[in-house]
């Protein structure tokens, strides 16, 4: 019987200092209501219900009191127990959020899992994959889905055919090797924390095509593992996103950590 390896010791950063302009709300993304309830409120309780936590280090919008005092109200729940709750301000890019959170990890934290706020109803069994993932070896893990739409490459169309359509296709990518991305993105800290240092010397065009952690840990040449994601992990941007959302919770899935 093999033996499952040992958890390392994790700290969550959950990036929560998003606009939220898509949506409409006036108000930043983590404060939009879900299920009458903040986002940010859904976000912090699936860390917490996966056990994979010994700290949750949240990146707020800079200023944003009433966020912080749910922060606040959220950790006065764990009095009896539960991971270290630490808020930060955001920076103005989410890498420079991502390393706001690192400056707040405690002592000892082996393993760290970028988490957005915005995918507030991903499974616990996705957060247990990628810890398990991290356990077993892996410097660098994502939790993601297979793609079903097919996805073409495209370039503006040039010359006279511009006035028949934008854009011209140029290539159909292989479906079956195509996955969408989504958080939890487990890395061991001092393979992140490198990762984002050799991000400080990238030229603005390289730095605004990073669109993930994961990508910036590509770049340095270390390898990256997947685990099955799962369609619960929605990323709610848009309008749209919220109404599927809502039905998620209203659905009879119910309960934000069944596996989807």
């Amino acid at each position: 019987m093999t033996e499952t390896p040992s958890r390392l010791v994790t700290a969550v950063i959950l990036v929560a200092a998003g606009s939220g302009q898509r949506l409409g709300y006036g108000m930043p993304k983590a404060s939009v209501p879900l299920g009458g309830e903040p986002i940010l409120m859904h976000a912090l309780r699936g860390i917490v219900s996966s056990g994979t936590a010994s700290q949750v280090c949240v990146v707020l919008p800079a200023g944003d009191d009433a966020l912080r005092k749910l922060c606040a109200d959220f950790q006065e729940e764990l009095a009896d127990g539960g991971p270290l709750l630490s808020v930060v301000d955001g920076g103005a890019t989410r890498a420079d959020s991502v390393r706001a959170g690192f400056e707040a990890l405690m002592d000892g934290i082996e393993a760290v899992l970028v988490h957005d706020a915005a995918r507030a109803l991903t499974p616990e069994a996705v957060f247990h994959r990628v810890a398990d993932a991290l356990a077993a070896g892996a410097e660098a893990v994502i939790p993601a889905v297979a793609v079903v739409d097919t996805v073409k490459t495209v370039a503006p169309t040039q010359g006279p055919d511009a006035a028949v359509a934008p854009e011209l296709v140029t290539g159909t990518a292989p479906r079956e090797e195509l996955r969408a991305v989504q958080t939890p993105q487990g890395f061991r800290v001092e393979t992140l924390r490198h990762a984002h240092r050799a991000a400080r010397d990238l030229e603005p065009e390289q730095a605004a095509a990073v669109t993930d952690d994961a990508m910036l840990v590509e770049m340095t040449g270390t390898p990256v593992h997947a685990v099955r994601g799962s369609i619960q992990s929605l990323k709610i941007t848009t309008p749209l996103d919220l109404i599927f959302a809502e039905g998620l919770l209203e659905g009879p899935l119910g309960a934000r950590w069944v596996e989807g």
